[in-house]
């Protein structure tokens, strides 16, 4: 405590829920980590008058008040980096929720003291470097088999450089010293396998690419409607109910990047339990092994502290970019950007800044941007060239489903793809609730050729034709409505008909369901092309002056409803069996 003491710099003069007021400050600066009351509660200096800080607190501050004493940490707010993150889940200030746990199994203890990382376990650090080599900031030294299925890669501080003085290798914890570099003055820089890095700094890196290349994620209306590409942005706008979350664990369960880092912000607490009671056990179709074996879990639910729910957001893409400079491909789910706007708005009413549209501050477009510019595919700081990325996907809660409201219109503005749920979906029971005629993607044009050359050629006129009859069929409902489904021509019943197999028997996807709940690229491209066939060969019969109820009641409508539930290993045999049937049935202009 005399540390402590020594550290003591103000006194609190105003407590207002997760907002303290406190005088003498003048030493301070914004963004400055102190210690509340003899509780040693983590802050952060927020604003600065005189010497009066605002200090928003990320923990509960029920017991304090005015005269009791704030310390200086001489430190800003920082997530440690290094082996012991994937497979963990930690609060918004990154403390270890189950190491807390351990210790109180009932509740997170005020004022906590507990390193983020354990300094216990053992790791076999392997080096990467000798004695004399030379490095800078960005280069490998280490590597350490974090789990089964990641290799975590110790790197050089980003402001580092010199000639390597001693390197370890064998059995190492968190707390060795594994390498010493000599700079260029002389000094001896003496490093662990943990970095601190300050969350609200972006981590640096030499080049930001374009990106170009699909992130497959095994959800059919994304991957072949609006696909988002590595080191893309996407928000998830939709109202309560409409399958935001759902969409989101989808994503973290199957999309094809190497590490996920999933941040619940402000959401219910039984959804994270969900996550967490499910991750360890489902089988990542990449690795085989456990979901958790490439995971981490950042949890800051709706009655934890709202304070933390800014910086759990912060301390998420903070730990995203580091392993991005590792040359992985991680994405980040935030859920739900709303909640962590919605902090930013007590707050602000909180000091008695000026309010924006409906009460939130006039600078939430920026730091939104500030948040969603930190994705990207990049090339690595260091002698050897790395490609990473970080692809963000932002889930946007708007009141009632009104995507007008400040949030969503300031994520828009921002975004690339747009994801939006629809209500009346969710009400037909037909999920992933994303809605065909209001959704977009500005990265599909860019991706065109990687899916044409890697799937099939024909992959992007297929996506066309589907997008093209799923706007004729909104087209041909609002006639219908008008006039009835009989004053239109047997092409355009058939057109409905088709819309309605896409809609039902492709865009529609069961998450719950142990086949549908993923679908490969090769398997999209074959319930494309089945469907399509179809259409190609009702029209062909029409047009040989077939009844349409011959067609309406096709039995291989039937077999292509079923095709969603194969197996992978079978599509092309189904495809091959389903095409045989339409041919027969479809045979001679008529269906025999």
């Amino acid at each position: 405590m005399s540390k402590q003491k020594e550290n003591k710099v103000g006194i609190i003069t105003k407590v207002s829920g997760p907002l303290v007021v406190a005088k003498n400050m003048g030493s301070v600066q914004v963004y400055d980590v102190v210690k509340v009351s003899d509780k040693m509660l983590t802050g952060e200096v927020i604003e600065l008058r005189g010497d009066l800080a605002s200090i928003q607190v990320y923990e509960e501050t029920a017991g304090i008040g005015p005269g009791e004493p704030v310390y200086l940490t001489n430190h800003v707010l920082s997530a440690e980096l290094g082996p012991g993150l994937i497979g963990n889940i930690f609060d918004g200030i990154q403390r270890p929720l189950e190491e807390i746990y351990k210790k109180d199994d009932k509740v997170i203890p005020a004022g906590i003291e507990i390193p983020s990382l354990t300094r216990e376990k053992e790791w076999e650090f392997i080096a990467k470097v000798k004695k004399g080599d030379k490095v800078v900031g960005g280069d490998v030294f280490g590597e350490v088999e974090e789990t089964k299925v990641i290799n975590h890669k110790i790197m050089v501080p980003p402001k580092i450089k010199g000639e390597i003085e001693f390197i370890h290798s064998g059995k190492a914890t968190n707390k060795d010293i594994v390498c010493k570099i000599k700079d260029e003055n002389g000094k001896i820089h003496e490093l662990t396998m943990v970095q601190t890095w300050p969350v609200r700094t972006k981590r640096p890196y030499k080049t930001k690419l374009t990106p170009k290349t699909p992130m497959i994620t095994g959800q059919r209306v994304i991957d072949t409607l609006f696909p988002i590409a590595i080191g893309g942005v996407a928000a998830i706008p939709g109202p309560f109910g409409s399958g935001k979350t759902v969409v989101q664990h989808q994503l973290a369960k199957w999309s094809d990047a190497d590490i996920i880092v999933y941040v619940g912000c402000g959401e219910r607490g039984n959804e994270m339990t969900d996550v967490l009671m499910e991750f360890p056990e489902i089988k990542d179709p990449q690795t085989g092994e456990s979901l958790m074996e490439r995971t981490i879990l950042i949890a800051n639910t709706s009655n934890m502290p709202v304070a933390a729910r800014e910086a759990s957001i912060y301390t998420g893409i903070t730990i995203a970019e580091y392993y991005r400079d590792m040359g992985y491909k991680v994405a980040i789910m935030a859920d739900s950007t709303s909640r962590w706007a919605e902090a930013l708005r007590e707050m602000s009413s909180r000091l008695e800044e000026m309010p924006g549209e409906e009460g939130y501050p006039a600078y939430l477009s920026s730091r939104l941007a500030e948040f969603y510019e930190r994705a990207g595919q990049v090339k690595t700081l260091g002698a050897k060239e790395k490609e990473g990325a970080v692809t963000v996907i932002g889930a946007v809660s708007p009141p009632g489903g009104d995507t007008s409201e400040p949030v969503s219109q300031a994520t828009l503005r921002i975004v690339k793809v747009f994801w939006g749920l629809s209500s009346q979906l969710a009400y037909r029971r037909h999920f992933p609730a994303i809605d065909w005629l209001t959704s977009y993607s500005l990265y599909q044009a860019d991706m065109e050729d990687h899916f044409n050359s890697t799937i099939h050629n024909d992959w992007t006129s297929l996506v066309n034709e589907i997008k093209l009859l799923l706007q004729e069929e909104s087209n041909l409902e609002e006639i219908v409505r008008l006039v009835g489904l009989d004053a239109l021509s047997n092409e355009d019943k058939t057109k409905l008909l088709v819309a309605q197999m896409i809609r039902e028997d492709y865009l529609h996807q069961n998450a719950f369901d142990d086949i549908d709940t993923y679908s490969s690229t090769n398997k999209q491209y074959y319930m494309m092309r089945i469907i399509l066939d179809w259409y190609e060969k009702a029209i062909n019969v029409l047009n040989n002056n077939a009844s349409y109820e011959l067609v309406e009641n096709s039995h291989s409508r039937h077999s292509i409803s079923r095709f969603k539930y194969v197996i992978e290993e079978d599509v092309k045999k189904e495809y091959e069996k389903i095409l045989n049937e339409i041919n027969k049935e479809f045979n001679l202009g008529g269906i025999n």
